[in-house]
């Protein structure tokens, strides 16, 4: 078991260093009056397994993945903030960020009606 133990802490260390913001996008930087910061989404996943067989045979294993993506960045002048996504929503992502409002809407519009009857 030392073994798989060794292997997580190993796997643990390498996703410790690797999963930085300056890894993928880059580190915080000047564009004029502006101190642009980048922000990403990190995803991680870890596995392990000991097993045996009839011959006593033992084995173990560890795995781990990591996916990183880049959503956009804070941009700050003075004391403003902003955030500028790296790409913006289109098909059918754009339509469920757009669902709550047209909820709304429609819900508005049903009161409305059932208002004028009353």
């Amino acid at each position: 078991m030392s073994n798989l133990n060794e292997t997580m802490e190993k796997i643990t260390d390498f996703l410790q260093s690797e999963t930085k913001t300056e890894t993928i996008i880059g580190k915080q930087f000047q564009l004029g009056e502006f101190t642009c910061v980048p922000l990403i989404a990190v995803g991680m996943g870890f596995g392990g397994a000991v097993g045996e067989t009839k011959q006593s045979t033992k084995g173990e294993g560890g795995a781990a993945g990591v996916g990183m993506t880049p959503m956009g960045f804070l941009a700050t002048k003075g004391s403003e903030i902003q955030f500028v996504p790296v790409q913006s929503s289109k098909g059918l992502s754009a339509a469920f960020e757009k669902m709550p409002g047209l909820i709304e809407k429609f819900m508005d519009r049903n009161k409305t009606k059932e208002t004028e009857k009353a």
